[in-house]
């Protein structure tokens, strides 16, 4: 699609303020400038990963949007930080991609991190020095936290890990990863039986599995790290011992869940603009196809989707900034804002007939990257059985209110631009 800048709809102007405004512009600005030249280039070449809009994202500070300025962030919030992955995204979802699976780790250390440790890592995140990724997926256990079969030793002054991690964002990239890692035995419950820890990539034991490209995303990496009794001292421990579910828990939930919501989001709008450009241009009978009633009413499905999804991504994180209990609104867009870009994307395919079959046309590339949406941080049947949760009322920790004050700083102005 047109990387040409837009600005925000009218029904985003109760979330954003003057700041929020002029980072829209400036992420529409970049994206048409360094991420609309190298799309195709990325889709090209699948077996690479892309470095130089991760670098040109790193000198921006925008791994650190969310990053207090002490540490020498942006101290910009949810808001802002969604606004930066969904105008990305519209582009390039790969290299949206790069930017929010950093930011997820970031999320972590905010939170858990103690004050030395922010000191020692986060302004390296800051200054474009140091990427991260967050280590909970494995081959066996996939996604179920419980399952977790990475153990972590405590030995003398030192930890001693040994296991393997699958389908990590970020694994070629980062310079240290936030692993976690089972600490306590068979008969502990889970809520205290992990641990969270960085492992620098450097460290003798580590080793990160060659590169290899997914159906979609392509410039993204999501692969494996071996780890190989990989030692780290006392002090890269994030949290308490132990606290590694609630590690993970709440960084998924604050952080993956909106994180992946912006995605959606962005690959959403450019396969309405990409279908809705097709159908103006394409001569049929008196017209084109864009006057066909019956097409008129899919794109209409599609426009309906969008406008949907769109509130829901920039209505949670706004809650989230206000510090407003919001877990199941974060947990809503992410899945529904997949379901509705999913969808649209498929009907996209359809009215394109066999020219969306073309492997060089934008809309093929869509239809791919929006596939990886759906498992990252909770599939679609993990997201409704936290809602159901909701709707029992049986949600009990509320991890965007019980965090929310470690969170002030993130507030942005509250009054609207």
């Amino acid at each position: 699609m047109s990387a040409t800048p837009t600005k925000p709809p009218p029904a985003l102007r109760p979330y954003l303020t003057a700041r929020h405004e002029l980072l829209w512009d400036e992420a529409d600005a970049f994206a048409a400038e360094h991420v609309a030249p190298r799309a195709a280039r990325m889709e090209a070449a699948p077996g690479r990963v892309e470095h130089k809009v991760t670098d040109l994202m790193a000198a921006r500070g925008w791994f650190a949007v969310t990053v207090p300025a002490a540490f020498g962030g942006l101290g910009a919030g949810h808001v802002a930080k969604t606004i930066l992955i969904h105008r990305i995204a519209r582009v390039s979802a790969a290299a949206a991609a790069i930017l929010q699976a950093t930011l997820i780790p970031v999320g972590a250390l905010l939170h858990f991190a103690t004050f030395e440790q922010k000191g020692r890592w986060l302004p390296r995140v800051a200054d474009g020095a140091l990427l991260l990724s967050i280590a909970v997926t494995e081959p066996r256990a996939g996604g179920h936290i419980g399952g977790i079969e990475t153990v972590a030793e405590h030995v003398g002054n030192e930890w001693v890990i040994t296991g393997s991690k699958s389908h990590i964002g970020n694994s070629h990239l980062a310079g240290g990863h936030l692993v976690v890692a089972r600490t306590a035995g068979v008969g502990v419950s889970t809520s205290q039986a992990l641990t969270a820890f960085m492992v620098e990539s450097g460290r003798r034991g580590l080793s990160v599995s060659d590169h290899r490209a997914g159906l979609g995303l392509h410039g993204f990496s999501a692969g494996r790290l071996d780890l190989d009794h990989v030692r780290v001292p006392e002090d890269n421990v994030v949290g308490k011992v132990g606290q590694g579910l609630a590690v993970a828990q709440s960084s998924s939930i604050l952080y993956g869940r909106p994180n992946l919501a912006a995605v959606s989001l962005g690959i959403h709008e450019a396969v309405v603009a990409t279908t809705t450009a097709r159908l103006k241009t394409r001569p049929r009978y008196r017209g084109t196809l864009s006057d066909l009633p019956v097409l008129r009413d899919r794109i209409g499905g599609m426009e309906a989707r969008l406008r949907a999804g769109r509130i829901l991504a920039y209505q949670s994180v706004h809650l989230l900034d206000q510090g407003l209990p919001c877990d199941a609104d974060l947990i809503n867009a992410k899945y529904l804002g997949h379901q509705w870009a999913t969808q649209s994307a498929q009907d996209a395919m359809e009215l394109h007939g066999a020219h969306a079959l073309d492997r060089d046309y934008v809309l093929q590339r869509l239809w791919r990257d929006i596939q990886h949406t759906y498992p990252p941080a909770g599939t679609g049947e993990v997201q409704r059985i936290r809602l159901a949760d909701a709707a029992f009322d049986e949600d009990h920790i509320q991890w965007s209110e019980r965090l929310a004050a470690e969170a002030a700083w993130a507030r942005p102005d509250p009054t609207p631009a």
